[in-house]
């Protein structure tokens, strides 16, 4: 998605208030959507890659999630196919699965609503250039090695963090 890509801008319970030029929304520090996706391959690892230097938000730093903003009008749930196949560079993904939605805000003007979903990718990654600079596969247990070895987006960090509490949350509920 471009600069002059226009988004919807939504407010604090993330109903649209407007629309803006994605560059223009960045600039000013509107609050917009944004939805991330934990990609797994067949072995249930998570891809993991580093951004290109040329992104317009954490160039350079690691995410554990595919994904970026939500156009004007479109669904979370469309936007998340859409990044996810685009990024990974494959076609014919599965739906992702939504697991659960946040209000990602720096303090600093960066704010948007994070959709955070999951999906299986088993077919052969064609990573796209523009984004991804490096890409790789990573078990869970080398995923949380690395967290403290490569600089993160926060964005992606917050909503990992999340889906790790989420889960944890689940599985003590079945279990208790």
């Amino acid at each position: 998605m471009s600069a002059e890509e226009i988004i919807d801008i939504v407010d604090e319970n993330d109903r649209v208030v407007g629309r803006s030029p994605r560059g223009e929304a960045y600039a000013r520090g509107l609050r917009h959507r944004c939805a991330f996706v934990l990609a797994r391959d067949a072995e249930g690892r998570i891809f993991v890659h580093r951004r290109t230097a040329t992104k317009q938000v954490f160039p350079s730093l690691y995410d554990m999630f595919v994904g970026g903003v939500v156009g004007a009008g479109e669904s979370y749930d469309e936007a998340a196919l859409r990044e996810a196949e685009e990024e990974l560079g494959v076609s014919g993904l599965p739906r992702p699965e939504h697991v659960l939605t946040f209000l990602y805000d720096d303090g600093a003007g960066r704010s948007w609503w994070s959709a955070v979903y999951e999906v299986r990718c088993e077919r052969p990654v064609r990573p796209q250039a523009e984004e991804v600079a490096w890409g790789d596969f990573l078990s869970e247990a080398e995923l949380e090695r690395r967290l403290g070895e490569w600089e993160w987006t926060p964005d992606g960090l917050a909503a990992y963090q999340r889906l790790k509490a989420y889960r944890a949350e689940r599985s003590g509920r079945v279990e208790g």
